[in-house]
């Protein structure tokens, strides 16, 4: 009987401890489900037979060593900052251990004791980092197999609620995250466009759109990701002319969201005086000019250069700047975590909703010096409020990567992604089967884009 340890047991494993308890009889596994709160652990389990519930804590470094001695593999479904913390006893005790999250610091600084001991710490095997490094890498491969010349490389991916629940004028819910929703951006992107390097500061990036047209679920709006240009490397495309990655919102939603960059409601770096007694009017007055003449709904549309009867003005008053005098509530809070608490309670993922999550590929190649593309598209719908979209296409891609690493098809040491056929093949081969698949168009094309 081989053991696996899964540390975490948050919304995001739903899917990822389903599939190792749905096969744990046929490969003869046992699953240690561990999180801070046990309840949370057992319920995940659901007196399976071959699943266990601990509560556990990850800066107990006695259990944490006692636990990864006892397992095969771990998974850690943990805060990216604590990934390190359990690796380290990983690489010590010769266990592989596979996330979803981006390769940390910690992580990366143990790839060479990881070579040295044969342990694989694979990383970034979930939706977005994990399905977009698979999906890009087998159409890339597949290119340059066929001898083309890639010439341009864009990427985008949302997490949305799916069509049927879009039911708010900001077209948007909150499905995963809300806090790295509201700090989305910040810093600086950075891309580049036929040859030309392009940086946009986070006051503009709301505001310097691509649209992109998605199957049948129709138009999409989508800003830029912060370091688009560190995955010329990661994908050998090094000396591509266009490398591109975004994030897909429906249309309007961006510049909407701009008024809040704007007045700094996005910013994170102080507190408010007397926050718990401010209502959200209040809150929205303290970013703007003294003007005790106009409303506040006219001092701010003044303030931005908009229409009152425009759709971001609608958009304000349906959140509720406008009218009533609710409190706020938080003491000491930045703006940030005021406007998060005004729009969790606004933009509820509410329990009979679905969600979706939409990426797509677009590469340009030459095919004996004419120019093509391959339009690459996957839209998956999420089946409840458990197994979600977002919990399907990070679970998934890890369960079976820990399959494939414990029955012996995947030896490989050291700090890897899953850029390698090796590991992306049999991963997307699989997730076909649970309908999470790409639709390939080809076309003629002339790429003229500018940004």
């Amino acid at each position: 009987m081989k053991n696996i340890l899964v540390i975490g047991a948050g919304l995001s494993a739903s899917t990822l401890i389903k599939y190792l308890l749905d096969h744990a009889v046929e490969y003869d596994w046992q699953i240690t489900i561990a999180d801070k709160n046990f309840d949370t652990a057992n319920a995940k389990v659901a007196d399976h037979p071959r699943g266990n519930a601990i509560a556990f804590d990850v800066f107990d470094k006695g259990q944490c060593w006692d636990e990864v001695s006892k397992a095969n593999l771990v998974v850690s479904m943990l805060p990216a900052s604590m990934h390190g913390l359990v690796a380290t006893d990983c690489v010590k005790l010769g266990k592989p251990m596979v996330t979803a999250s981006y390769v940390s610091d910690s992580i990366k600084a143990l790839d060479a004791e990881a070579k040295k001991a044969g342990v694989l710490l694979l990383n970034e095997i979930g939706v977005d980092p994990g399905i977009d490094h698979m999906s890009a890498m087998r159409v890339i491969d597949e290119l340059k197999n066929d001898g083309h010349e890639i010439t341009s490389f864009r990427s985008f991916t949302g997490g949305l609620v799916a069509p049927k629940y879009d039911n708010n004028p900001w077209n948007y819910k909150f499905t995963w995250a809300p806090r790295n929703v509201v700090l989305a951006g910040q810093g600086t992107a950075q891309i580049i466009i036929n040859g030309m390097y392009k940086y946009i500061p986070y006051y503009k990036l709301f505001s310097r759109l691509l649209r992109v047209h998605v199957l049948d679920y129709g138009e999409f709006e989508a800003y830029m990701n912060r370091d688009s240009l560190k995955y010329r490397s990661i994908y050998g495309l090094e000396k591509i002319p266009t490398m591109v990655r975004g994030t897909l919102r429906r249309p309007g939603f961006s510049k909407s969201w701009n008024i809040f960059v704007q007045l700094g409601m996005t910013d994170d770096t102080y507190t408010l005086e007397n926050s718990e007694n401010m209502s959200y009017g209040d809150f929205i007055e303290t970013f703007l000019r003294f003007h005790p003449e106009l409303t506040l709904e006219q001092n701010v549309a003044q303030y931005l250069g908009l229409e009152e009867d425009s759709m971001p003005m609608y958009r304000l008053r349906w959140l509720g700047f406008f009218n009533g005098k609710k409190k706020i509530g938080l003491k000491n809070a930045t703006p940030a975590q005021i406007l998060q608490k005004l729009l969790e309670e606004k933009w509820k993922f509410e329990k009979d909703d679905r969600d979706m999550i939409v990426m797509q590929h677009q590469f340009g190649f030459l095919e004996k010096d004419h120019k093509r593309k391959i339009v690459s598209s996957m839209v998956v719908e999420g089946d409840d409020h458990t197994h979600t979209a977002m919990s399907k296409t990070v679970g998934l891609p890890v369960a079976i990567a820990v399959k494939n690493i414990l029955n012996g098809k995947l030896n490989l040491s050291g700090v890897h992604i899953p850029t390698q056929k090796e590991i992306y093949v049999p991963v997307l081969d699989e997730l076909e089967n649970y309908g999470i698949k790409f639709i390939e168009e080809e076309m003629d094309v002339e790429d003229s884009l500018r940004y």
